[in-house]
């Protein structure tokens, strides 16, 4: 069955056709045919750009058109203990329903089944032989298209578990046992993932040119197949096998996988071709430079974003326009906050908790530098909150003055003197700096103009490696590299190193370390603590400044998400629902368990 692909604008072949020949005869010049397609190489490489614009996940999970254009890049944080969907008013997030134990068997949260891109890629295995490229042109493309493959797999796979495995093109002739393919096991799915690393990575470059930034190498292969492996492995050590292994992985497999997570983990460390980012002598300049300064020597793979607005062609995103501080042009922003108990999660420099004393500070007045005092850096450079700096004035969070009689006012104003800051003051209290550009304009936007900000999304970086090596190593026993490599982790971050490390401490640095980058919903998930992790009633911070000392009197929030709206995963929620429109198209595709 032939399938005809609209490339409109991508090269024009009006030459190609004589001015006197019947106009009837001739083809439109927004359409070209397959044969066209793989006879061209422009085209060709067109077809595979089309195939990356696809794969919506690479855009912070989403599967959503548009990927992270759009407000439901947030999603993943918003639906895990990260942070909390803001805009009460009008809440457009799928998190913000899904949170509360709204999952069921229809489906809408985080949703990719992404066939279309796979037969896309299959079709392109099966053509791109036949081409005009060259043979070692023609390996490399294939390597590319087959990492390509094998990451749409580990999207679906971590949402789903078993998936169908289909990796020829279909037609309609085929048998129906083609056509309607049952689920295969989870452990298949994942072998077939690391095996398709294993077949193309070595056929990718090893170093990326300028001109194809944004196009893996061998070592963003490798990434994956560390990624993967590491969450095959817990999947194991910590899931249940059901239906027959269509979820679930069997127990004797986990030391397998961690170790296939292992060798990939230390082949990218021992190469030598990334380190982790230190460009800057302040601990939090440098930890926020990791997502502004472009391809520097931390990124293995990433998207690429320009400053030109994606809903107009361009290749821009929105974090700066939902997730900033105040002015905005919908006068909003501060679209995610985090919650107080995940802010606590990062330590202090010295290694001890950085747990707030609730009930010691409840009638104490201090100043946000004691509030906050000897924090780890990247608690600075992943939040902002009250006093933080900002395009060089500081952020008012405050909501409520402290009179001298005592007396709280939260309206009005007192000697010129406003209850409340221009901040917003009814979420959490810390909102969310992590990849926030200063010098973006925030108040353009008004008019669909948001999706503008130019910074990279890093799907693979050092630090996870770090830490998936730190990872796999504890479960396999092998302490000390565990050991190691989280310490230098913690040592760029201007932390103090473990003397010793437990499974627990190793969780807790990706929460911190990887925090709003897409990795602590499927973490918590994985790791089977995502019931207890992401059912709990979280609670934020208020500011009361006091108006004769100018400290603040501290208030803590709880239940903050509302009394109404309790975050609750159940265990079915270990994996998505297939959804009652797929089965109902295919009932080989039997559903997950717990979804009726």
């Amino acid at each position: 069955m032939k399938k005809i692909i609209s490339l409109i604008a991508l090269i024009c072949i009006s030459a190609s056709f004589s001015c006197n020949k019947d106009v009837l005869n001739k083809r439109p010049l927004s359409i070209i045919s397959d044969a066209d397609v793989f006879k061209d190489p422009a085209l060709i490489n067109s077809y595979l750009s089309q195939v990356y614009a696809e794969m919506s996940f690479m855009g912070n999970e989403t599967g959503y058109v548009g990927g992270d254009a759009y407000w439901n890049a947030f999603d993943i944080n918003d639906v895990s203990d990260e942070s909390f969907p803001q805009f009460r008013d009008w809440n457009p997030s799928n998190a913000f329903t899904f949170k509360y134990g709204n999952l069921n068997i229809n489906g809408g949260l985080l949703d990719w089944w992404g066939y279309g891109v796979v037969r896309k890629i299959n079709e392109f295995l099966e053509k791109i032989p036949a081409s005009p490229l060259s043979a070692g042109e023609v390996k490399a493309k294939v390597a590319e298209a087959r990492f390509l493959r094998a990451f749409c797999y580990f999207a679906m796979v971590k949402r789903y578990g078993g998936v169908p495995l289909i990796t020829a093109v279909q037609n309609i002739s085929d048998p129906q046992s083609s056509l309607y393919p049952a689920r295969a096991t989870e452990q298949q799915v994942y072998d077939f993932i690391i095996a398709e690393i294993d077949a193309s990575a070595n056929d990718l470059p090893e170093v990326v040119t300028a001109e194809n930034l944004g196009r893996p190498s061998k070592y963003a292969a490798l990434a994956l197949k560390s990624r993967a492996a590491l969450y095959a492995g817990s999947i194991a050590q910590f899931g249940t096998v059901e239906l027959g292994g269509v979820v679930g992985i069997p127990t004797a497999m986990a030391q397998k996988y961690y170790q296939e997570s292992y060798d990939a983990s230390q082949a990218i460390i021992s190469s030598g071709k990334f380190a982790l980012y230190n460009g800057d002598a302040n601990k939090v300049t440098n930890f926020r430079n990791i997502f502004l300064v472009k391809n520097n020597s931390e990124v293995i793979f990433a998207k690429r974003h320009d400053a030109v607005n994606a809903l107009s062609g361009g290749n821009g995103w929105c974090v700066d326009f939902f997730n900033c501080p105040r002015p905005q042009a919908w006068s909003r922003g501060l679209y995610e906050q985090t919650y107080l108990e995940f802010a606590e999660s990062f330590e202090h420099i010295d290694g001890t908790s950085g747990k707030l004393d609730r009930a010691a500070l409840q009638n104490k007045l201090v100043t946000t530098d004691e509030l906050w005092a000897n924090k780890d850096p990247r608690f600075f450079a992943t939040f902002y909150t009250q006093n933080t700096s900002w395009k060089g004035t500081k952020l008012d969070f405050h909501a409520g003055l402290r009179l001298p009689d005592g007396t709280i006012k939260t309206d009005g104003a007192y000697n010129a003197i406003q209850a409340t800051g221009d901040q917003d003051y009814q979420g959490t209290g810390i909102a969310i700096l992590k990849f926030l550009d200063e010098s973006h304009d925030n108040m353009a936007g008004s008019n669909s103009g948001w999706a503008t900000s130019a910074q990279d999304w890093i799907l693979f970086r050092y630090a996870e490696i770090l830490l998936n090596q730190a990872e796999a190593a504890f479960e396999l026993g092998k302490t000390g590299d565990a050991l190691t490599s989280i310490n230098l982790v913690r040592a760029r971050a201007g932390i103090a190193a473990l003397g010793s490390v437990t499974r627990d401490q190793i969780h807790n640095e990706r929460k911190v370390e990887l925090a709003f980058e897409g990795h602590r919903y499927w973490d918590v998930r994985r790791w089977r603590t995502a019931v207890n992790d992401l059912s709990i009633r979280w609670s934020g911070i208020r500011y009361i400044l006091d108006v004769t000392s100018g400290k603040y009197l501290i208030q803590f929030i709880d239940n903050v998400d509302g009394t109404s709206r309790i975050p609750q995963f159940r265990q079915e929620n270990y994996y998505l629902p297939i959804t009652n429109g797929r089965t109902a198209n295919n009932p080989k595709l039997v559903e997950n368990p717990g979804y009726k």
